[in-house]
């Protein structure tokens, strides 16, 4: 049975330095997402490493961190029916050349760091990562 959900996309830094942000906000509205709130901000190097928090024992960890803070983000909560699976659907594999045709990492990702896209991995980290940024 599906259920309304909430989740946190990114558009990351090689998207916005591309002026994609349209495009991909179109893409998840076509997809029927409903972006609730959405703003472009920078954040610190030492705001991403809280936010990657989940990844700090990983050998990637402080490049993710690094390019997060690299330059400006699109962060919002987008919102439809199983949105944190249907988002990652959409979003595509980590490696864009590993990604399915149609993703957005397909089309716009650069290489596996910048791929474009972030989305929360479960209901449980979107509203981790969603309070992250929105909190009221």
């Amino acid at each position: 049975m599906s259920k309304i959900e909430q989740t946190l996309s990114i558009i990351k830094p090689d998207a916005v330095e591309r002026k994609l942000e349209n495009e991909i906000k179109e893409i998840f509205k076509n997809k029927g997402f409903s972006i609730l709130k959405e703003k472009k901000i920078q954040i610190e190097k030492n705001e991403a490493e809280k936010f990657y928090k989940v990844h700090e024992t990983k050998p990637f960890y402080n490049d993710l961190c690094s390019y997060l803070s690299s330059g400006p983000i699109v962060v919002m909560v987008l919102e439809k029916n199983n949105a944190v699976l249907e988002n990652r659907e959409l979003m595509g594999a980590t490696n864009p050349e590993d990604a399915q045709d149609g993703t957005i990492r397909k089309k716009y990702g650069i290489s596996i760091d910048k791929n474009s896209v972030h989305g929360s991995d479960s209901v449980e980290n979107a509203k981790i990562e969603i309070d992250f940024f929105f909190k009221d």
